[in-house]
């Protein structure tokens, strides 16, 4: 498979609260490369042996942000609440699919122009209403804590760029596989390798944190996603689509491993930007530094726009890129042999 065809079946995926589409499909792709294992909670675990017992953690969240099913009327209309970061004001007219006892195609509803006040405030989610055009059979296919996921189909843009839902944090995803792809393709590994395909990052980076008190890693970098610059962003928070990887600066991660990626991308001609966060990263970086006694961590994130709606955008250089940096990094030992 190519970068392309990896990311549009990541992105069709389902993976939002629980729901294992996503992380079924990532362990599939693993599976060629790496000894795949879950855990208790359903992160995806995969062990790559090499010639030492120094062990670096490669961490990708495969959730999404979604919704649960709250209520069925007698008409049919269905409610729900986020499970995740949700942005209200994108949902009316939205396409999504209730995983009830069967997938159901359903719309958010809209009020029409016409029928609308100039002054009307955007509705809160709790008031808002999923027409499946069931009416009254709904509640035989639908129940109380059904998730629900947007139905965005992935697609191509132009200059290798592409369009879909969750490709937060299913770049990052994609990422890991190429890059044990790349890595399965050397004689031998100078340390061993364990790659976590983290769930519930966006319900507070739970997951990862379980994960790594678990797996214990000598060192560990947290593969996500982060601002790319678009109309109306402010140039200092974001990065640019196309311009490489983006490599962490913060208190929270470990300045070690980040000069030595940075070292890394220069050596080898990598692109790649600098993101300055004068706190915690907001990503599971932050758990995964803190677990247990305390795991040096470091943090790479991929350029990306329109965050969390169902038409995020991001270009398949700079996923490529990603794994490439992650693959030198590996091969120089991590900071062991810094």
């Amino acid at each position: 498979m190519d970068t392309k065809e990896i990311l549009f079946r990541l992105s069709a995926a389902a993976g939002a609260g629980g729901l294992c589409g996503a992380s079924d499909t990532a362990a599939d792709m693993l599976s060629g490369y790496a000894d795949v294992s879950r855990d208790a909670v359903g992160n995806v675990i995969a062990k790559i042996p090499g010639g030492s017992e120094y062990n670096i953690m490669l961490d990708a969240h495969i959730d999404e942000i979604g919704f649960m099913v709250t209520s069925v009327d007698e008409s049919g209309f269905v409610t729900v609440t986020d499970s995740g970061g949700i942005d209200s004001r994108l949902l009316p007219a939205m396409e999504v699919i209730i995983h009830g006892k069967r997938e159901v195609y359903g719309v958010f509803c809209s009020t029409p122009p016409h029928l609308s006040k100039k002054d009307d405030a955007p509705p809160k989610l709790s008031e808002m209403h999923i027409d499946t055009g069931l009416g009254a059979k709904a509640a035989q296919v639908i129940s109380v804590g059904d998730r629900v996921t947007y139905s965005t189909a992935p697609a191509a843009l132009l200059n290798g760029c592409m369009t879909g839902k969750s490709l937060d944090n299913r770049a990052g995803v994609a990422s890991l596989i190429l890059a044990a792809r790349q890595l399965c393709g050397h004689g031998g590994l100078p340390c061993s390798v364990t790659i976590l395909l983290s769930v519930e990052e966006e319900l507070g980076c739970l997951g990862a944190g379980s994960a790594a008190y678990g797996i214990r890693p000598d060192e560990a970098v947290a593969v996500d996603v982060s601002y790319a610059k678009s109309p109306g962003t402010p140039q200092n928070k974001t990065g640019i689509l196309g311009d490489g990887p983006m490599i962490g600066v913060s208190p929270t991660l470990c300045k070690e491993i980040t000069e030595r990626l940075k070292a890394t991308a220069n050596e080898n001609g990598i692109p790649y930007q600098i993101e300055a966060m004068g706190g915690k990263t907001s990503t599971n970086a932050d758990v995964i530094s803190i677990s247990g006694s305390g795991i040096k961590t470091g943090l790479i994130s991929i350029p990306l726009r329109y965050m969390h709606t169902p038409v995020e955008v991001i270009t398949e250089s700079d996923v490529e890129a990603t794994a490439r940096l992650i693959c030198e990094y590996i091969l120089k030992g991590g900071v062991k042999n810094a």
